[in-house]
């Protein structure tokens, strides 16, 4: 009868894998793009929680990028036997095989029933963050997307998934979408369209190096990762966490960089506002960026002041000035262009130019708080001038 039941069940194991069941582990496509993000076997969702399956680790940012409010849960898995490799200010050299999640979420109001249907907006409101070392807690939790980043024998290849409405699974949107939702805060609510990036989208803020086009991790570099987080081994430096388990190799035991926490006041204003440009503008201005030609580079390394913007004129003119002289004037927000194109939500104005639709008035309140407080002049150009002859 034992042997009965046992082969029993392992028809029906079978059945249900032939029927396209999802994995119990985690599995790796060497190729092709599964239609549904179960299809990868990262998460198990019941009894109102998701969870990662083993070998998940997640992770956080010191100073993550803003994406109009949402929350987001980050982990990264790798096969056994394989590690990435540290690099003190590139993105780590990740083996084939790695596979980065992010998940974005908002919390939904006490009252409010999510979202049967994709045609009615759904309010949301920010999110109380959860670490997700253990998973979500989904109750008054609306899972908006998930993005994967699979390095594979050819490079990254990066796959939005946007998650139904109950919460159960995720398809893959290659060409994009957009989740209609109203985002309510104290007395405000503000409708718009949440947007899940295209393919081509994504490569605009992953291809990080102009030579090359390839795409690549923003967040998984030194100075993000270098910071406490709970996880295995209790809360601990990630990138320690990460030499441990195996899964990075080669991290010094001297200095290595930290960027701030840009709302924590500890950093000072300067620290804070720094961090905050590097994770939100940083993979296009930089040296190497598809913004370069800008001349404005806002990483984390540059300390030119010119090249960080200090008095230095736009290079292409227009309506992206709001007829301001130069990107930052120092004591000068209200002169500055910087925060003008941050403040925006018009698509011709603002920036980044993708990856939000709302004002970010925290970060932006930061960034004109940071150029209040720098000090020297700029010769605004009034015009044309006599140039002196001999």
């Amino acid at each position: 009868m034992t042997i009965v039941r046992t082969l029993i069940g392992l028809f029906a194991a079978m059945l249900l894998a032939a029927c396209g069941g999802a994995p119990r582990d985690v599995t790796f496509h060497a190729d092709g793009n599964p239609a549904k993000l179960s299809d990868w076997g990262l998460f198990t969702v019941a009894k109102g929680r998701i969870m990662p399956h083993a070998g998940m680790v997640t992770y956080e940012l010191n100073s993550p990028l803003f994406s109009d409010y949402a929350q987001k849960w980050r982990t990264i898995w790798m096969p056994k036997g394989v590690h990435a490799t540290y690099d003190p200010d590139q993105w780590f050299d990740f083996p084939v095989g790695t596979i980065v999640s992010k998940t974005f979420y908002y919390s939904t109001p006490a009252t409010a029933a999510v979202a049967q249907a994709s045609a009615e907006v759904l309010k949301v409101t920010p999110a109380t963050y959860q670490t997700g070392v253990a998973g979500l807690d989904l109750r008054h939790v609306r899972l908006i997307e998930t993005r994967l980043l699979v390095k594979r024998a050819n490079g990254w290849v990066a796959l939005p998934y946007v998650w139904n409405a109950d919460g159960t699974d995720a398809t893959l949107e290659r060409t994009g979408a957009d989740v209609p939702l109203t985002y309510v805060e104290a007395t405000r609510q503000t409708a718009f369209n949440y947007t899940v990036p295209n393919q081509n989208q994504c490569a605009g803020c992953h291809a990080q190096d102009y030579r090359t086009r390839a795409i690549t991790p923003i967040g998984l570099k030194a100075r993000h990762l270098n910071r406490d987080f709970p996880g295995e081994g209790g809360e601990i430096n990630q990138l320690r966490r990460l030499v441990a388990i195996g899964y990075l190799a080669g991290v010094p035991h001297g200095s290595v960089p930290h960027n701030a926490d840009w709302h924590n006041d500890k950093a000072g204003t300067v620290a804070e506002a720094r961090a905050y440009l590097d994770i939100n503008c940083s993979h296009c201005h930089n040296q190497q960026g598809a913004a370069r030609t800008s001349g404005l580079w806002l990483d984390a390394k540059t300390i030119d002041p010119r090249v960080l913007g200090m008095c230095k004129p736009p290079v292409a003119a227009g309506r992206g000035t709001g007829d301001r002289p130069f990107d930052v004037v120092p004591g000068h927000p209200d002169r500055s262009i910087l925060p003008y194109r941050l403040a925006s939500t018009d698509p011709g104005i603002m920036m980044p130019e993708l990856g939000r639709n709302l004002e970010h008035t925290e970060g932006v309140d930061l960034v004109i708080r940071y150029i209040t407080t720098l000090k020297g002049a700029c010769e605004e150009d009034d015009g044309p001038r006599e140039v002196a002859t001999r």
